[in-house]
């Protein structure tokens, strides 16, 4: 059987499992054998019989009402991300026919809008690569260019992970965006390497995966501990492209006139300073025809 056969139940057991019975109002009784919420409780609390919840939970039933998704979701605490992730899960039964892998572009008008702006932006896919990006944000991070993936970066290359002092707090919400980003459409091929590369390498990513955490890919404040600039606190715009499923231009601006701001066009300058040239080798070193003997001095 498809590992992924079964979103639905395992989605409503890593919830259950993370709500603790005093938040529902259930009195603590005895020891418990099992994290959370028992599947009786839950069911008890949703209006619904312990052995329908049963049957979702195993994936025997693949066809519940939206008004039972929307009493489940109230009793596991879920915030709106949650619920119309829910909602997705419940709605994508039978599965549906697997797609050709999805193949993202950078429509010409967002390249050029990224070439323009002199605050650090990318655009991100689905799975959270990097897809473009201009100069100030790879001045932000050498990471910031197409090609490399968000995810493994934070959760794999230590140069990366430096640059978040709060390294847990941003994981957590990166783990979280992805899923909710990803939604049901677990077929992507690029979804399977990703989870099957990161479970395999990164423990925390495993524990994060595995609590099937939802949070919608916005907008955030975010604090970076920069190599050359130190302490960088700056805002970061998730913003949906037209026209591109799936895709968003991800920005980061300093509040005006900040010291934030003031890093933050230093850095930009670094990465616009010219380069200095390498010395022609040949000018600065013998060259040696035949013996040594015959080493003599280049001249310019």
């Amino acid at each position: 059987m498809n590992r992924h056969t079964n979103m639905l139940g395992e989605f409503l057991r890593a919830r259950r499992e993370l709500v603790t019975p005093e938040s529902v109002g259930l009195p603590q009784l005895g020891v418990r054998r099992v994290p959370g919420l028992r599947r009786e409780e839950v069911a008890m609390l949703a209006g619904i019989s312990a052995d329908y919840y049963l049957r979702l939970e195993q994936g025997r039933d693949r066809n519940p009402s939206v008004q039972v998704l929307e009493a489940l979701a109230r009793v596991l605490r879920l915030d709106d991300a949650g619920t119309a992730y829910l909602l997705g899960l419940g709605s994508d039964s039978p599965r549906r026919v697997r797609r050709r892998p999805r193949k993202e572009a950078v429509p010409a008008g967002i390249r050029k809008l990224l070439d323009s702006l002199t605050q650090p932006a990318f655009l991100e896919g689905r799975c959270f690569d990097v897809l473009a990006a201009n100069a100030p944000a790879t001045a932000l991070s050498p990471r910031l260019v197409a090609g490399r993936n968000r995810l493994r970066d934070v959760f794999l290359d230590p140069a990366e992970r430096a640059l978040y002092p709060a390294w847990e707090e941003a994981t957590a919400g990166l783990v979280a965006g992805f899923r909710e980003s990803v939604g049901t459409d677990t077929d992507d091929p690029r979804f399977i390497e990703l989870v099957g590369e990161l479970s395999l390498a990164s423990e925390r990513f495993r524990r994060l995966w595995a609590r099937h955490d939802v949070r919608a890919r916005e907008g955030a404040t975010v604090t970076l501990d920069h190599p050359q600039v130190g302490k960088l606190t700056l805002n970061r715009e998730k913003l949906l492209v037209s026209g591109s499923p799936g895709l968003l231009l991800v920005l980061y601006h300093a509040d005006r006139d900040s010291d934030n701001d003031e890093k933050l066009r230093l850095l930009s300058s670094y990465q616009a300073a010219p380069r200095t040239p390498a010395p022609n080798v040949l000018n600065t070193v013998d060259i040696c025809l035949g013996s040594p003997s015959s080493c003599r001095p280049t001249s310019s």
